[in-house]
């Protein structure tokens, strides 16, 4: 990957980097910052540094992304390298042959080869199986058997653990007592969004290195310097889109279609007005109702994420042309005109509750509730507040 590869994060790095350097890298660090932040991405791009094999790259310039080592830990094969998030514990009875070929653990371990190629095609993605209780005693266990043994290669293992505010409590403790007697050969980068749902004891134990979320102008840059076929207005609508959450971000990427008049990410903007127009006309509700279950049923939460964020964004523009009709900063400033047009027709609106409950209709998706249940309440919703005379 390279140090160049991570967005912002420039002050972090450096630490990181001086630390690296100087030989005073601690045993165990928290990371800690916003989803999307790239958190994880640092951890890895230390964990492919320790054991990159190409001597030509230091510590200031980060790993190679190219040799065997490199690769091994992007595929999240590498022998020295653990990758620990929140799994089914049917997953964690492999050593018995005859649960290998239980239907429940082959189903479990589909969805988790699942996950892990989401990880590999978006480095800020954060997997978590949905039935998965959090880290599990037997992950920890684990790590405390390969903590036993040297790195097959290079100077160190990095135990890399996603998602820690999410330990299990006999975890945890199982956790600290590894952190109190490190291995020597052994750091460990505990990621989290919400540390203060950390043990103290285990928060003490680490150096923690506070991540922030990355501003639109550092991903800005980024974009124009790594992705130059992405020009305006996209490269504002992913900016204004991703709202410095580089896991939204990465998707809205990834759902790019080469050369096409309309990106994925713009057509499916397009697709939320549409449902909003059907919400705003009396004679056309039931079309909202149709749309409402089609899209609940039809799109992935990634992409039902992406419509709400679409209205969020569309309201906030509305929001500021009502304010000042000669605002320029525009999300959406390819359909500046329909702006004008609704701040216009409802001068009235409460756009801050509306943007209240259009986040928590996200949030409930990306807490994986139902997604008809989210979109039906959702529309009741926008509905009542938006007709409110």
């Amino acid at each position: 990957m390279s140090w160049n590869n991570i967005i912002g994060q420039q002050q972090q790095i450096r630490v990181l980097q001086k630390a690296l350097e100087t030989g005073r890298f601690a045993h165990a660090y928290l990371f800690t910052g916003p989803e999307g932040s790239g958190k994880e991405s640092v951890a890895f791009e230390i964990a492919a540094l320790l054991n990159c094999r190409n001597g030509a790259h230091n510590n200031l310039a980060g790993s190679c992304g190219a040799c065997p080592d490199c690769q091994k830990v992007g595929e999240f094969m590498h022998p020295n390298v653990e990758y620990i998030f929140p799994v089914e514990s049917a997953l964690l009875d492999a050593g018995d042959s005859a649960k290998k070929e239980n239907k429940r653990f082959t189903e479990a371990k589909e969805r988790y080869d699942t996950l892990l190629g989401k990880k590999r095609e978006n480095p800020y993605f954060s997997p978590a199986m949905e039935r998965s209780m959090g880290i599990l005693t037997e992950q920890i266990i684990t790590l405390q058997h390969k903590a036993l043994f040297m790195p097959n290669e290079g100077s160190k293992k990095i135990f890399i653990i996603s998602q820690a505010e999410r330990l299990h409590p006999s975890a945890a403790n199982k956790l600290l007592k590894l952190l109190e007697e490190p291995p020597a050969h052994v750091i460990f980068i505990l990621v989290s969004s919400r540390p203060e749902a950390l043990l103290p004891t285990i928060r003490s134990r680490c150096q923690a290195v506070k991540f922030s979320r990355v501003t639109s102008r550092e991903l800005r840059l980024w974009l124009t310097a790594n992705r130059t076929e992405i020009v305006e207005p996209e490269l504002s609508f992913i900016v204004s889109f991703s709202r410095g959450n580089l896991r939204l971000a990465w998707e809205l990427l990834n759902n790019r279609v080469e050369n096409s008049p309309e990106t994925a990410t713009m057509a499916l903007r397009n697709q939320a007005l549409d449902y909003l127009r059907a919400v705003l006309t009396p004679s056309a509700f039931h079309k909202a109702i149709i749309s409402c279950e089609q899209n609940a049923k039809n799109l992935s939460r990634s992409d039902l994420t992406l419509f709400l964020a679409a209205l969020l964004l569309f309201f906030q523009d509305a929001n500021h042309r009502r304010i000042n009709p000669a605002f320029q900063e525009l999300n959406n400033p390819d359909i500046s005109e329909a702006v004008n047009r609704f701040a216009k027709n409802f001068p009235n609106t409460d756009f801050f509750q509306i943007s209240t409950i259009t986040e928590e209709a996200i949030r409930s998706i990306e807490r994986n509730v139902n997604p008809l249940l989210v979109m039906a309440s959702f529309t009741a919703e926008i509905k009542s507040l938006l007709l409110r005379m």
